[in-house]
């Protein structure tokens, strides 16, 4: 018979939710190693790459939460895929909660490449970004 866990925990008093710290790794993207360690807005930045350049669901290493579908944007109409490039963009980045928004969103096409610039609304600053996608 299936019985329900027991604990000796008292919550009638509420939760206090405790933000983590941002301290990571920091890359340099000149020598492509970790150099030490980064906190603040130095670590938002490079989440919001880090989330912005992964594949989601691609790389086993990363957990699925972690970042943005935009390989399957291939082959659709330009302004569809401007269009569900901010969802994705959006949806992908707001798993981060150092993520306020996303504004300033504009997107340029040349050839088969459509160009996204935007601005990362977090709780240390702006980022400033831009996103390219192979539409063919």
């Amino acid at each position: 018979m299936p019985t329900l866990p027991q604990s000796d925990m008292d919550l009638s008093g509420g939760v206090r939710v405790q933000s983590q710290p941002s301290r990571t790794w920091r890359i340099n993207k000149q020598t492509n190693r970790i150099e030490g360690e980064c906190d603040g807005y130095a670590a938002a930045r490079q989440a919001v790459e880090a989330i912005l350049r992964i594949e989601r669901f691609r790389w086993q290493i990363f957990s699925p939460a972690t970042g943005a579908e935009l390989q399957s944007l291939a082959g659709l109409d330009r302004g569809y895929a401007a269009a569900e490039l901010q969802r994705r963009v959006r949806e992908a980045l707001m798993v981060d909660d150092r993520v306020r928004g996303v504004s300033d969103y504009t997107y340029a096409g040349s050839g088969d490449t459509l160009t996204a610039s935007l601005t990362v609304n977090t709780v240390y600053g702006d980022v400033q970004t831009m996103v390219e996608v192979k539409l063919a």
